[in-house]
């Protein structure tokens, strides 16, 4: 016994769209084909089939019954086609990699290199986000974040990107009414304003080596322009990335209270959830920052 044969699946489509728009014209519109194209095709339907689909009436068509029978089930093995291709292709990569970041350090040391990361990997479009706050990974749907501070962050993973040098400042009001420390133990008894780990400060006193340098007091900030906001309106010393200060100090609103310093633990880290492991292209962005920030 022999197979039925199928219908061409062309004929199919113009049989669907004929019928969902009762115009030969707007199934061709459609199909991008000619109104007689999809004319020829329904013809060769209804041969194939032995019943008519269609009457025409005035300027438009109508189902027969035939026809009417006859689309549920099409349109059905459609839909079921469309889903079938969904579920077996594979979906496309995004192209978007966000990451999360302070306003400063986006500005001042992202920005200016986006160009040469372009330029290696065309393929990737980078969507900056910054906030004073680390980001809410699930609800934000960032990739990577980098934050200044020691690395410590609970239920994430982190890993140090680059240290900058940190210099001393305050307000020229402050060091008018105090006077410039004469050196860092003096600064034990200025009023500081603090990053939002409190020990950036004990790490500086360390390094000049003083050992005590009692509680870290005094406000402090998870954002290092808030910080710096904070050290201009003369709340107290600040310890601040020397590129941040470097235009008020020039300008006199801010005095260097010592010399730059280098902090190696008391840096930028790349931070990711702690339970995901990095999709490729977070770890492309990792690895060209780690190139850039050496």
């Amino acid at each position: 016994m022999t197979a039925p044969r199928l219908p061409p699946l062309n004929a199919l489509r113009a049989f669907d769209a004929a019928a969902r728009h009762q115009s030969m014209k707007a199934a061709a519109e459609e199909l991008c084909v000619t109104p007689g194209a999809v004319s020829q095709l329904i013809k060769a339907l209804e041969q194939h089939l032995g019943v008519p689909l269609f009457i025409r009436v005035n300027r438009g068509i109508l189902l027969t019954d035939a026809g009417k029978n006859y689309l549920p089930p099409i349109r059905n093995a459609f839909r079921q086609i469309l889903e079938a291709s969904a579920r077996v292709a594979s979906p496309p990569a995004s192209r978007v990699l966000t990451v999360g970041t302070t306003a400063f350090f986006a500005s001042a040391w992202l920005i200016p290199r986006l160009n040469a990361f372009h330029a290696r990997h065309p393929d990737i479009d980078l969507q900056i986000v910054t906030g004073n706050a680390l980001a809410d990974f699930a609800r934000e749907g960032v990739d990577i974040a980098i934050r200044h501070g020691l690395g410590r962050y609970p239920g994430l993973q982190s890993e140090h990107l680059l240290t900058v040098e940190v210099v001393p400042v305050a307000s020229a009001e402050l060091v008018a009414s105090r006077g410039l420390p004469v050196n860092a133990q003096d600064l034990l008894h200025w009023p500081r304003v603090h990053d939002e780990t409190r020990q950036g400060w004990q790490l500086w006193f360390a390094a000049q080596g003083v050992e005590d340098a009692g509680m870290p007091r005094g406000p402090a900030f998870n954002d290092g322009g808030l910080l710096l906001k904070a050290v201009e309106a003369g709340q107290g010393a600040g310890l601040l990335p020397v590129a941040m200060v470097e235009a008020e100090v020039a300008a006199g609103r801010l005095v260097r209270l010592a010399d730059d310093a280098w902090l190696e633990e008391f840096g930028y880290y790349l931070v990711w959830p702690g339970r995901r492991a990095l999709k490729d292209k977070a770890r492309i962005f990792r690895d060209w920052l780690r190139a850039r920030g050496s």
